[in-house]
């Protein structure tokens, strides 16, 4: 198996694991957050979200410049997540089908400015600037949420609060 079908693999997984954790973001508790330093409840759910769409970038640039590149993600409810995930979803599955499998090694930059943040590979910068990033902070979401009392998807096999 390619790495481009391993991703479309793991990219449908995993896009389904996240519209079921985004789902249970309440829209009135978007400001909400477990300590001063911690993101809100609303910015993380957006963020874990915007990552998605970063894959595309990786495949149709050689970088993501934050002074020229990144614009906010513009959602205001959890309903405007949701529908974005599934467009970006469709941006992500469209781009890798027609990614040539060996530009995979060729190297991608974050940056802002002349300042680079990153330089790796596609592959990898996919994998730890994408993939690890939202599965990191999904979790960080799992833990906003059980805060709240608010019952837990299960994502790789039953929550907690899917059993019965």
């Amino acid at each position: 198996m390619g790495i481009t079908k391993s991703f479309l693999l793991e990219l449908a997984h995993e896009v389904n694991s996240t519209k079921k954790i985004i789902a249970c973001v309440p829209n009135d508790k978007w400001g909400w957050k477990p300590h001063v330093k911690s993101m809100s409840l609303g910015d993380l759910s957006k963020h874990i979200v915007e990552l998605t769409v970063w894959t595309e970038n990786i495949l149709t640039k050689d970088f993501l410049d934050f002074q020229v590149d990144y614009k906010p993600l513009q959602a205001v409810t959890t309903e405007d997540l949701l529908v974005l995930l599934d467009k970006y979803e469709k941006v992500v599955i469209s781009a890798l089908n027609v990614f040539d499998e060996e530009k995979w090694m060729s190297d991608w930059k974050l940056k802002s400015g002349d300042h680079i943040i990153v330089e790796m590979p596609k592959v990898a910068a996919n994998r730890f600037i994408v993939n690890n990033h939202i599965y990191h902070h999904r979790g960080q979401l799992s833990v906003y949420l059980r805060l709240l009392d608010i019952a837990i998807p299960g994502m790789y096999g039953p929550s907690a609060d899917d059993a019965k």
